[in-house]
């Protein structure tokens, strides 16, 4: 593939290329929550909000605001969006968050069903979707202020979301408001403004009005466009495609930019596959990456992700799928270029690893919402933002952005990263060296080699919890069919040039 052609693909892999007047890139919801807060306070047309699961509850600032309701700092989400819709008549403020079937809202506390009585009489407009498929999830997670700024990650806007970087064993800060203790957690986003804001206020509207909102538009572009005082834009200028998934239902096409853009960043890499995700167990993507770790001088694969899912239900159907999926890669790892990590504390605990974010040598920087697994790439909603890297600057941010991810697992600098990978020759010999064991604990563990039991296997070969699309969420021997089917598809190189076209 031209390495100087575009992998962006505005209808097939992506929806809409659009160019951001700025880009933010936040690790962790600490500084992601810090940036939404101002954005929240000095909104003034629009705050539209798309979440999985939304807790008025949330704290935004729970390392600076010592209480919670204080009328002069409120810094519980819901008390923000009522009082700001209270005092400024002309802000429109919406919520959508997916109605979740008893068993999973038990488990977010209740959350988006609390939103919906917190809200009740308000000037906040708040609805639960359930016009989704029974099997499938509205999954992206977005705010869009003013129509022009957007905020879109793979975290949501629940009790148990903020973290710090140093991901503490034992942070106080981390409180549920029962009281309770939470685990760490780690979190991406980004923040784009200007045209790229404008598109994800477009598919804010789209999915309103899908899920059996009244229609509404997007507002006129303000005279100021909304930015957190003195933060400072890691990108200028920067061309940025918007990837979503959305399953073929009542009437809606299928839409599989998420996979379809994967699959193209997979093929287009020439040194580094960098992929962060709270999944990886996409057969379709496993072997794409597959056929990349066969070539002699294809690209070093690292993978990071939790040690284990936090529900019972995801270690017995995700996990088996993610250790199945590594397994995998192993067996065909001949140049020895696959690493599989997974993220400790400094004690050595667990971090549920929850972002979801590809990194592909120093071209392209994916973040949003889409796991890497089937749910993802064909049955729930999602969105992703993608930066493609033109200039020498553009590329160094991307290079930075990798070295202070990789960092903060391993609390090293982005400077110690990068030189670290000159001099060992590559991301995973870079983790090792850095990364020491015989003092405290690895903070990024290489995943140990496991064979699955009988039961996993069978869950893991007929991807059971994780269905593709809706008429397979009941059927795995379909899915299985589809699954073998996109694969030979999907990864099957491109088709040769017609004969007079050759060189």
């Amino acid at each position: 593939m031209d390495p100087n052609t575009s992998v962006f693909q505005p209808g097939r892999n992506c929806w809409r290329v659009e160019p951001a007047d700025r880009v933010a890139l936040f690790i962790d919801n600490d500084e992601a929550f810090d940036a939404l807060k101002p954005l929240l306070l000095t909104a003034r047309k629009s705050i539209w909000i798309l979440a999985w699961v939304f807790d008025p509850l949330t704290r935004l600032d729970p390392d600076r605001v010592r209480k919670s309701k204080d009328p002069a700092s409120a810094d519980r989400i819901g008390l923000i969006l009522r009082r700001q819709a209270a005092l400024n008549p002309a802000l429109d403020v919406r919520v959508l968050t997916w109605d979740m079937p008893f068993p999973i809202a038990a488990s977010q506390l209740f959350g988006p069903h609390r939103g919906a009585a917190f809200f009740a009489g308000s000037r906040v407009k708040y609805r639960l979707d359930a016009t989704l498929p029974a099997s499938a999830c509205h999954h992206q997670k977005a705010v869009i202020i003013d129509g022009v700024t957007a905020l879109v990650s793979g975290g949501d806007i629940g009790v148990d979301r903020w973290d710090d970087r140093r991901h503490l064993d034992d942070n106080p800060l981390r409180r549920l408001p029962t009281g309770r203790h939470y685990p760490p957690r780690h979190e991406v986003a980004m923040l784009v403004d200007g045209r790229a804001g404008e598109a994800m206020a477009d598919l804010f509207v789209d999915r309103w009005t899908a899920s059996g909102g009244e229609a509404i538009a997007r507002p006129e572009r303000p005279l100021e466009t909304p930015w957190p005082a003195g933060l400072l834009p890691d990108l200028r200028r920067a061309s940025i495609a918007v990837a979503r998934t959305s399953p073929e239902w009542r009437e809606r096409p299928e839409i599989t930019e998420c996979l379809l853009l994967h699959l193209s960043a997979i093929r287009r890499a020439r040194r580094l596959i960098y992929l962060e995700n709270q999944y990886l167990t996409s057969p379709v993507i496993v072997e794409a990456l597959a056929e990349r770790l066969a070539e002699p001088d294809g690209p070093e694969v690292v993978t990071i992700g939790p040690a284990r899912s936090p529900s019972y239900f995801d270690q017995m159907t995700m996990d088996s799928a993610r250790t199945s999926a590594i397994n995998r890669l192993r067996a065909v790892d001949v140049h020895k270029r696959f690493s599989a990590f997974s993220a400790h504390t400094p004690k050595g605990g667990p971090i549920i690893v929850h972002s979801k974010v590809t990194i592909i040598d120093d071209v392209l920087l994916r973040i949003g919402s889409a796991n890497l697994n089937n749910r993802s790439i064909g049955l729930d909603s999602e969105c992703d933002l993608a930066v493609e890297a033109r200039s020498d600057l553009e590329r160094e941010t991307v290079r930075a952005f990798l070295g202070r991810l990789v960092g903060h697992f391993i609390d090293r600098s982005a400077i110690d990263v990068l030189e670290a990978m000159e001099r060992e020759g590559g991301l995973a010999a870079a983790i090792n060296a850095l990364d020491v064991s015989g003092g405290p604990p690895r903070r990024l563990r290489p995943v140990p080699v496991r064979a699955l039991n009988g039961v996993q296997k069978f869950i893991a070969d007929w991807s059971l919890g994780d269905a593709i699309a809706p008429d397979d969420a009941w059927r795995p021997w379909g899915r299985r069919k589809r699954l073998k089917r996109d694969i030979a598809r999907l990864t099957a190189p491109p088709p040769a040039p017609p004969e007079h076209l050759r060189p």
